[in-house]
């Protein structure tokens, strides 16, 4: 059946689902039968996704437009106004809520829809086809919806998702925080849907099998009411085998929330936990609240208490940090022992208030997605480099899970130094593969592991047996049983065990690596 409307976005991968073009197919009303949704990948060639798209002869493409995606969308549309400049296309999403006028993205579509779209592209689409109307304005802007008149979009994520994509949901939309870095800081307030009618929702997804859910609230442990029943739902259904990822304010884990999570599960849950600056002058500048006191203290419990997956968040290159005030962050953080630390490079989002550093602390941004940082008063662009392959090697190493033999070896090797520090002795080895590697993605796990035994040998001066053996424990940990030809070493290796996860678990096999570590490091 021809449809007039096809909602459309490139996932950065398969596995990610868009969950705004399912709350947009969800409140389209009397013209949801005319709607269909349509996601493709960036790995897509964009003329292939114009022709699928021209193919089905729509009226009206809406197009959802992130940083990820935004190279890729413009070549798609670009080829679709050329192709068929009488299809209609409708832009949206964050990429373009801001600065749309001078996006050139923004000047070939045929109407951009800025903020929450839930109810203005079902009006701006009945004013086409059935009114027969089409808007003056370009850019359209309208008041934010009514969160309890929102109709929610849960059920139109078909069976194939629920058995193979991440699952999104959000009990609340807004930012009570003004982090000059996120384009949260510009919300109002905080606006939460109905609990009752939220949790049923839970329940009818559990029924049709979802045992994984990505909350993507941004303080999801605001309201410790609203939290503690969401999770003591979740609780009273954990014999289903649930994973659980949820983005936590680190300084906010009253007793209530603490009694709660200690009863589940190792490996059940995962807290995003913002950090992005140790240094209480940068967090003032960039408006960044955190309570440092507090936030150790629920790191130790979190890391002694439960079994909680921790992913903690660091960004480089801030305003007024430089690369000492960095390690020294890094440093304190991760001797407060979550299970990964992301260590990301700032970008410049579009409408971000941080843009009114720029001239104060000489901050120069990437002219193309993501608009990463290149240099700044405090971090030269040499130095954000580097910063940029730690952060790769950081994640192919250490959160990957991969490495906890070779990760905690290193780890004590910087307790020997003057310094001791972390930061540093893992930065010598980022430099070390930096300049062993001409490319820095696209490395295969195998070089990885051969990399791991020629620094120890070659940079360190360690004992070949000895540094072959190490990395043997971590090849075998993860269940590779064949050794390759680099690690052929006359020690026996009979101690190394295999970590396999639980049959049924749906905990991912990365963070299912992280839940050894007691037991193998």
């Amino acid at each position: 059946m021809k449809k007039d409307i096809l909602l459309v976005t490139l996932n950065s991968s398969y596995p990610h689902s868009s969950f705004g073009l399912r709350y947009l197919y969800a409140n389209l009303k009397d013209l949801q039968p005319r709607a269909e949704i349509l996601e493709y990948t960036i790995a897509r060639n964009p003329r292939d996704i114009a022709e699928s798209l021209l193919k089905k002869n729509p009226k009206i493409i809406g197009f959802g437009v992130y940083i990820w995606n935004a190279d890729e969308s413009l070549e798609v549309v670009s080829l679709i106004k050329r192709i068929s400049p009488e299809t209609l296309v409708i832009l949206g999403g964050p990429e373009v809520s801001h600065e749309s006028e001078s996006q050139t993205i923004c000047q070939l579509a045929d109407y951009t829809v800025k903020g929450e779209a839930d109810f203005i592209f079902y009006e701006l689409c009945s004013s086409i086809l059935i009114q027969n109307q089409l808007p003056e304005k370009k850019i359209i802007t309208g008041s934010l919806p009514e969160i309890k008149d929102i109709q929610l979009p849960y059920k139109y994520y078909s069976d194939e998702d629920i058995k193979n994509r991440v699952i999104y949901v959000e009990v609340s939309r807004g930012c009570p925080y003004r982090c000059e870095y996120c384009l949260s800081s510009l919300d109002k307030s905080v606006r939460s849907f109905e609990l009752p009618k939220f949790i049923s929702e839970m329940q009818t997804l559990l029924d049709r099998g979802a045992r994984q859910f990505k909350f993507i609230d941004r303080t999801f442990n605001l309201s410790p009411t609203t939290c503690t029943q969401i999770l003591q739902f979740f609780l009273d259904r954990i014999e289903l085998g649930l994973f659980l990822h949820f983005e936590m304010v680190p300084d906010r884990l009253p007793t209530e929330i603490r009694d709660l999570i200690k009863k589940f599960p190792a490996g059940s849950l995962q807290f995003e936990i913002g950090i992005q600056t140790w240094n209480p002058d940068v967090a003032r500048l960039v408006s960044r609240r955190n309570d440092l006191v507090k936030v150790k203290d629920n790191f130790e419990f979190l890391a002694a208490e439960t079994g909680v997956h921790t992913h903690a968040d660091l960004i480089a290159g801030l305003p007024g940090e430089d690369i000492q005030s960095f390690a020294r962050g890094f440093d304190i953080l991760s001797k407060l022992a979550p299970d990964e630390i992301q260590v990301g490079i700032l970008k410049r989002l579009k409408g971000a208030p941080i843009a009114r550093h720029d001239k104060e602390w000489e901050m120069v941004y990437a002219a193309q997605p993501p608009f990463q940082i290149l240099r700044t008063k405090s971090m030269d662009f040499l130095t954000l480099q580097k910063m940029n392959r730690f952060a790769k090697y950081w994640d192919l190493y250490a959160n990957s899970g991969n490495f906890k033999y070779l990760v905690t070896y290193l780890k004590e090797r910087a307790n020997e130094r003057n310094d001791q520090s972390f930061f540093w002795e893992f930065f010598e080895f980022s430099e070390y593969l930096s300049d062993r590697h001409s490319q820095h993605f696209g490395i295969s796990l195998s070089t990885l592991f051969e990399s791991a035994v020629a620094y120890l040998v070659e940079s360190l001066r360690l004992d070949e047996s000895f540094s072959k053996e190490l990395l043997i424990k971590d090849y075998r940990a993860i269940g590779k049983i064949d050794l390759p030809k680099f690690f052929r070493t006359n020690q026996s290796d009979k101690n190394a065990e295999l970590t396999k996860g639980s049959e049924g678990s749906h905990v991912p096999k990365r963070q299912q690596r992280h839940l050894a570590k007691s037991e193998t490091v």
